[in-house]
């Protein structure tokens, strides 16, 4: 039989999680039963949502349990079937992450095309894709001519967001990140218009610098600061596409003290969950696969090796060590 390694949550954090919060363990892996398949996990993401999942509240995604395997997104091969939708040897998509194997049925997995290496479908071709496509165009309603300002724009999400809004006709694109690399990274990688590092000063004040005739669109990953520095900049009629609120995961940040300028100016907030949005996911792989696969997206990716050092990605994405996606190589 089959020994394999996965991350069980141990405890629940208490603010910003710690090595103490998670346990390596060793499992025996089942054989696959009448229908259902064993899968080698290749890559695995962690995101941000998954913080929330950490605390024993109720929310559009059940907590993770104690002392049971975490879970996410990740992709692996196929290394033998009982079923006769998938065949060994074939690269699938699947919600079980932290862990070195996955034995279920196999309409749990699904089948990817080798049109792009397999981390691509944890990032600008997945969940973090989806969720820039859906925010900016559907949520936000980008039009051509729109100033655009994305926030935490050098994670996986701000970072596809940003280069959307330019290939869309967007007029101008702003960034925010945490770092004068992260800045640079988004000028002159990624072609956003204009940058700023959060951490150098008042939020509002380096906005309006970036923006002083203000913006159509906000697509908000930080909260707090940011979002109060948004709507002071916004249009009248501006639209905000509530993704996450990182500021706020691990501790509580003051929110907006300005939300009455929201009646005057008309603006449209609204949250957004990507899993509500999944019957986008073919245009997302039609028209920005296009663009990856032609070099027009740039797709950055932080990885950390072996499934020992998943909790050290994680944490580390929440403080953003991060430059793009951050997967874990398994």
């Amino acid at each position: 039989m089959t020994v394999g390694r996965e991350i069980h949550l141990a405890s629940r954090p208490v603010a910003m999680p710690t090595p103490d919060n998670f346990r390596l363990v060793e499992v025996a892996v089942p054989e696959p039963a009448e229908g259902q398949v064993k899968v080698r996990n290749l890559v695995m993401s962690v995101d941000p949502y998954m913080r929330g999942r950490m605390n024993d509240v109720k929310s559009y995604v059940p907590p993770f349990a104690l002392d049971a395997v975490l879970d996410g997104g990740a992709v692996g091969e196929v290394v033998e079937s009982r079923s006769p939708d998938l065949k060994a040897g074939d690269l699938v998509l699947h919600g079980y992450g932290w862990r070195e194997w996955a034995v279920d049925d196999a309409r749990r997995f699904r089948r990817l095309d080798p049109v792009a290496p397999p981390s691509a479908f944890l990032g600008v071709l997945g969940m973090p894709g989806l969720t820039a496509y859906v925010g900016l165009l559907d949520i936000a309603a980008m039009k051509p001519g729109d100033t655009v300002f994305v926030s935490g724009a050098a994670g996986a999400v701000g970072s596809l967001v940003g280069q959307l809004a330019r290939l869309k006709g967007a007029a101008r694109v702003i960034g925010s990140a945490g770092s004068a690399a992260k800045v640079a990274h988004l000028t002159g990688d990624l072609g956003f218009d204009a940058a700023f590092n959060y951490r150098d000063g008042d939020v509002s004040a380096l906005l309006k610098q970036a923006a002083p005739e203000g913006i159509d669109v906000y697509f908000d990953n930080v909260g707090g600061d940011h979002l109060t520095a948004a709507i002071a900049r916004a249009k009248p009629f501006a639209r905000f596409a509530l993704c996450g609120a990182i500021s706020a995961y691990n501790e509580p940040v003051p929110g907006p003290d300005n939300m009455t300028l929201m009646i005057g100016k008309r603006l449209t907030m609204r949250g957004f969950i990507v899993s509500d949005h999944n019957e986008r996911m073919a245009d997302l792989i039609r028209e920005v696969g296009a663009w990856y696969a032609a070099g027009e997206i740039k797709a950055e990716e932080t990885v950390v090796e072996g499934l020992e050092n998943a909790p050290e990605a994680f944490t580390g994405l929440l403080r953003g060590a991060n430059t793009g996606k951050m997967v874990v190589k398994l």
